[in-house]
């Protein structure tokens, strides 16, 4: 499969001056929010999700975003059925409108519940909405800070495709991918490109968590097969959904397992902790009374700056990861 290489060259927005005269620290920065789908029968949305998108518009305002990172499962329960399918306007655009919001880009990946619609649709409608952007089932973007030589790639993953579907109310691990032939192919894209990487800052996304603590769990596909070419090739940091809830869990070899599925719902089960190994985990939020939440990343010439944003706007938890040596 060919797969888009999106080359990004970014105008940063600038927050106000702090001091008189001195410019801010060159940076780049983004949102990444998961399983924000809504509902399939009016109004479409929930009011998690509405509070999730103001935050979000207000969290824009007061540290800046260059793009907003979707970790799939776009839209609940069954995806959609073509590209003009109302669930676009409904759960998507008339729910993202703030006017903060309006020019920001989206990069999209699938999700297990967009696996059940038309994953194609979700694709094709990159040509109709200016900020939606998901030009294939699996993708590379790059940026470069500006003002700097430091650079960033990140991997947008098809995690379905690689695991397979996971049935929510019945087992809750992929079985087994509908195409072996397309899983194997993904793998040995996403290995060739993790080889050749040479940005400063590397960092791959997809819908299933490698480790997670909560109703899912850890999925056993990504461990054996992703979890070893991110050690192996120095990544900075996996950002997921799935679970809903946020997770922050760090390995031994310091690979950053950022876990940000709560833009819908809110999920307090921590029934896999013992499936984790000991020392992981660092951050575990998931309080039903919560309206749920995103994280914001922020990327320095120095490091990698996550923080953990609930809806109501209070700031649940900050971790900092650093740039990857030189070669």
């Amino acid at each position: 499969m060919d797969s888009w290489v999106v080359l990004l060259g970014l105008q940063i927005m600038w927050l106000p001056l702090l001091t008189h005269g001195t410019a801010p620290t060159p940076t780049l920065r983004f949102v990444a929010v998961g399983d924000w789908g809504g509902v399939p029968n009016a109004p479409f949305h929930t009011a998690r999700e509405m509070a999730n998108a103001k935050e979000i518009a207000r969290t824009v305002q007061t540290m800046g975003a260059d793009f907003i990172m979707s970790l799939g499962d776009n839209f609940y329960f069954t995806g959609v059925h073509d590209a003009n399918d109302k669930r676009f306007q409904e759960t998507f655009e008339d729910v993202f409108s703030d006017r903060a919001l309006r020019n920001i880009p989206w990069y999209v990946l699938a999700g297990n519940h967009d696996h059940l619609g038309n994953v194609s649709a979700q694709i094709a409608y990159s040509k109709i909405s200016k900020r939606w952007n998901f030009p294939s089932p699996y993708y590379r973007l790059r940026f470069k800070i500006p003002r700097t030589n430091i650079t960033v790639a990140i991997f947008m993953l098809d995690t379905v495709m690689l695991c397979g579907n996971s049935d929510d109310f019945a087992s809750q691990q992929p079985k087994m991918p509908r195409d072996l032939g397309v899983a194997r192919t993904q793998l040995s894209w996403l290995k060739k490109q993790l080889a050749a990487a040479k940005e400063d800052y590397v960092l791959v996304a997809g819908h299933y968590p490698i480790w997670s603590i909560a109703e899912h769990g850890p999925t056993r596909c990504l461990v054996k097969n992703l979890r070893p070419l991110l050690a192996t090739y120095g990544v900075t940091a996996y950002l997921c959904g799935h679970d809903h809830n946020l997770q922050y869990l760090q390995d031994e070899n310091s690979v950053g397992y950022v876990l940000s599925g709560a833009g819908n719902f809110m999920d307090p089960s921590v029934r896999h902790q013992r499936k984790v190994p000991n020392g992981y985990l660092r951050f575990h939020y998931g309080s039903e009374d919560s309206l749920g939440g995103f994280t914001h990343v922020e990327i320095s010439p120095k490091e990698m700056t996550i923080i953990y944003v609930e809806a109501s706007g209070k700031s649940l938890f900050k971790t900092s990861l650093p740039r990857r040596p030189r070669p």
